[in-house]
């Protein structure tokens, strides 16, 4: 089934889902001022009450959004680094490296992590932005307007991981929808947030497999573009602890999730909202990051409605709308944020 029969089907009958019946409005899209569609409502309409019940219609959720991702089968295979150069700077040592992502293709990010260790450190994804498509800002390897996360999350006593998003990999002169197009041919049913979920789960990967990281405390950051992926990990993958989402739009219409790198147009008769993705990740440590851009005051809904399924843990405090007002850069206060969030929840 291609993904518009997919969509097609799911607007009437599959999962429960359908439209004018209580407890089967979760497939309403959002509008500004509309409200958004109580998750703890089953599909027969019944209030849930407990974890138990949750995480019932949570396998639900979960399917319904990976079925219209597309999903990659997990690469069996530990991800062996090839140090490309080394620096040490400050303390930290900083290797550029390719592994294996998909099975036989090499892709390559960046390791950071403080040059003496006493024992074994969180690990942090760290996911760039898109006008830092060789990570060379995010790393601290260059220095530039960009804030380099990693470098500093690295300075903060983390082993930080920043891999290469897939529309700057071997894009041979392709454009941002020419790379994704291009990918997409040669992967039938994906769209490319279901790749990008991949690779940022490979990241994962690579910091389980070092001895210097403490593989139960991992979280993942992104701004921008980074902001999107680190969204769907910290949502979709359980190894993740602690999330932080700075200015990618928790809302579909908030941001471009439409174009065809992310989710496509198709999205907009998909029938769902964000706020269920967000509540995948409940009860883990969750901060959105506004500057009244893509995120913001507008983002409070999508908060207020997931703020449920996190009480339903006694974690209400988990989850956590921060606003600077100051636009969509990374503004000094949000490394403050950052950081300390990592700190706190790692």
């Amino acid at each position: 089934m291609n993904r518009t029969d997919f969509i097609r089907t799911m607007g009437v009958t599959a999962l429960g889902i359908g439209i004018g019946i209580p407890g089967l409005t979760q497939g309403m899209s959002v509008t500004t001022g509309e409200i958004l569609p109580d998750l703890l409502l089953n599909a027969k309409g019944k209030t849930i009450h407990s974890v138990k019940k949750w995480n019932k219609e949570r396998k639900v959720i979960k399917k319904r959004w990976l079925d219209y991702l597309g999903v990659i089968d997990a690469n069996p295979r530990a991800p062996l680094l090839k140090v490309l150069n080394e620096e040490k700077q400050n303390g930290i040592i900083r290797q550029h490296v390719e592994y294996e992502g998909e099975p036989g293709i090499t892709v390559r990010g960046y390791l950071l992590k403080p040059e003496t260790l006493q024992q074994a450190l969180p690990g942090v994804v760290a996911l760039h932005s898109t006008s830092d498509t060789q990570m060379l800002y995010i790393s601290g390897a260059e220095k530039g307007k960009i804030v380099p996360f990693g470098y500093e999350l690295a300075q903060q006593g983390f082993v930080v991981f920043c891999p290469q998003c897939y529309l700057w990999h071997k894009n041979e002169g392709r454009n941002w929808e020419e790379q994704a197009s291009h990918y997409i041919k040669n992967h039938p049913g994906m769209t490319g947030m279901g790749k990008m979920l991949f690779d940022a789960q490979r990241a994962v990967d690579v910091l389980e497999s070092l001895e210097e990281v403490d593989a139960s405390q991992i979280g993942c950051m992104g701004h921008s573009l980074g902001a999107k992926e680190a969204f769907y990990l910290g949502a979709f993958d359980d190894r993740v602890g602690a999330i932080v989402s700075n200015e990618g739009g928790i809302g579909i219409e908030m941001s471009n999730w439409d174009e065809l790198w992310y989710l496509g147009e198709e999205i907009g008769a998909f029938g769902h909202e964000h706020h269920e993705v967000l509540a995948l990740a409940a009860p883990k440590p969750f901060l959105l990051i506004g500057g009244d851009s893509a995120d913001g005051k507008q983002s409070s809904p999508y908060i207020e409605a997931v703020k449920p399924v996190y009480d339903l843990y006694g974690k209400k405090e988990n989850l956590e709308l921060r606003n600077h007002g100051q636009g969509h850069s990374a503004v000094p206060i949000t490394q403050e944020w950052t950081y300390n969030w990592m700190k706190e929840h790692l």
